[in-house]
């Protein structure tokens, strides 16, 4: 394993790092409340970010998102990625692909994810596709659904659907824990076109992976998660750099917290956590970008973003002392971004759940 970046792959971490930087900053995050930053989607997407995905593959991905995760961005760049570009290069026809990817890499089309916010594959869906590919249910959450012009939807049967914002029946806003411009969606015979073709790429390859990810679904679920536990790595760097900061300039009886031991310890546990967050999320994009079987690593990385996670970005709130508890404060927006992550897509114990049957079901196949 070498997870090294490529020159490509660094060279967008840090424009990544350096647009996140200057336009998500606290002052245009208050600003912005718990809607997105249209202008600084517009930079990301001018600046060829989303569009390069295609190539920087899932670690590129990671890498992005860990830049994103320690300003807690408020842009739909980890949905458009995973739900849209790499899910359609992935999976979607030869002609899905022409038509849809120039679109989303230059940010006209914008794709969110209706899937489980928990429960992972065993979640029970409410959508409902007929023969003619009109979809009929209701997905009570759906992040950035407020943002985005296509939703990949993911009927009862697991096969994805794409259909246009335009068509769904009714968008009711939900405000979840962290400012995601979620929707309630309400889908009444709603068009869609579904990814790719029927258990086949259109050019005549078949969904099924090196590790028995046969459905298109089971890929971008554990995408997603992979995804998604980048984030939440930048989100618990984040806040720990901020903590250090605090501690470092906080004086208490003529010495700084930071000089405590007991901050140096509870610092030191949220960094080793970090860690792992981080090893385990570039293990498992590495091996989906080489072609290796990488499904328990997907759900061993989503593990460590739920459990580690709320641990870190606790431990940033707490070595605030007063200032972590107000809501007005930078280090409360990685608090709430940390346990919004923490359920999303399967929260700890139904990851853990979901990752010992799997390794059980590979030890008892012959």
């Amino acid at each position: 394993m070498d997870f090294t970046p490529t020159e490509e792959q660094a060279a967008a971490r840090d424009l990544a790092a350096r647009i996140f930087g200057d336009l998500a900053t606290p002052e245009r995050l208050a600003a912005a409340g718990t809607g997105s930053d249209p202008e600084l989607w517009k930079a990301l997407c001018a600046a060829g970010l989303v569009g390069a995905v295609a190539e920087l593959g899932l670690l590129g991905l990671v890498l992005v998102l860990e830049e994103q995760g320690r300003t807690t961005a408020q842009v739909p760049f980890a949905s458009t990625c995973v739900y849209g570009l790499l899910a359609v290069t992935a999976h979607g026809s030869a002609e899905q692909r022409q038509r849809l990817l120039p679109g989303i890499g230059d940010g006209s089309v914008v794709v969110c994810g209706a899937f489980p916010a928990q429960g992972g594959v065993r979640a029970v869906r409410a959508v409902r596709a007929s023969a003619q590919g009109e979809l009929t249910g209701t997905v009570p959450v759906v992040p950035w659904l407020r943002d985005a012009t296509h939703v990949l939807v993911a009927d009862e049967q697991g096969e994805l659907w794409l259909t246009p914002v335009t068509d769904a029946t009714h968008i009711e806003p939900v405000e979840l824990t962290a400012p995601w411009s979620a929707g309630r969606l309400t889908l009444d015979g709603a068009t869609a076109e579904r990814l790719g073709a029927t258990g086949a790429h259109a050019d005549g390859l078949t969904s099924t992976h090196a590790d028995g990810l046969a459905t298109a679904h089971a890929d971008v679920l554990a995408t997603a998660r992979t995804a998604f536990a980048g984030l939440q790595a930048g989100v618990c760097a984040g806040a720990l750099a901020r903590a250090v900061a605090h501690v470092n300039a906080r004086e208490q009886f003529g010495r700084p917290l930071a000089t405590r031991q007991a901050v140096q310890l509870r610092a030191a546990d949220a960094y080793m956590d970090i860690e792992a967050i981080r090893v385990t999320a570039y293990e498992a994009a590495w091996r989906r970008d080489a072609g290796l079987p990488y499904a328990t690593h997907a759900l061993t990385a989503a593990w460590w973003a739920a459990e580690a996670g709320r641990r870190v970005v606790d431990t940033g709130q707490h070595l605030h002392g007063g200032a972590g508890a107000d809501v007005e404060h930078p280090v409360h927006r990685h608090f709430l971004w940390g346990r919004q992550l923490d359920g999303y897509l399967g929260c700890g114990p139904e990851v853990l759940q979901e990752l010992g049957e799997l390794i059980v079901s590979e030890e008892v196949q012959p």
